[in-house]
């Protein structure tokens, strides 16, 4: 996650294609989970489209991300 803007702007401009208010303002990493930080409380739609973007990443491993709910 060296490069979390270039991430950023990416799901944002996927976000944008679809017409989607949702908007990343900030993700980080650790050892063990991703963190995405978003505008406002996203639908469940709108975490697939952040799931599938860090799924598609090479240097992710996929079966270490959790799927994001709402509590």
């Amino acid at each position: 996650m060296a490069q979390s803007n270039i991430h950023i702007a990416n799901i944002n401009r996927q976000f944008k294609n679809i017409k989607c208010e949702t908007s990343v303002k900030f993700m980080y990493s650790n050892n063990k989970k991703i963190v995405v930080i978003t505008n406002k409380i996203a639908v469940s739609s709108d975490l697939n489209i952040v799931e599938k973007y860090i799924d598609e990443l090479n240097n992710v491993d996929s079966s270490n991300i959790m799927s994001l709910r709402l509590p």
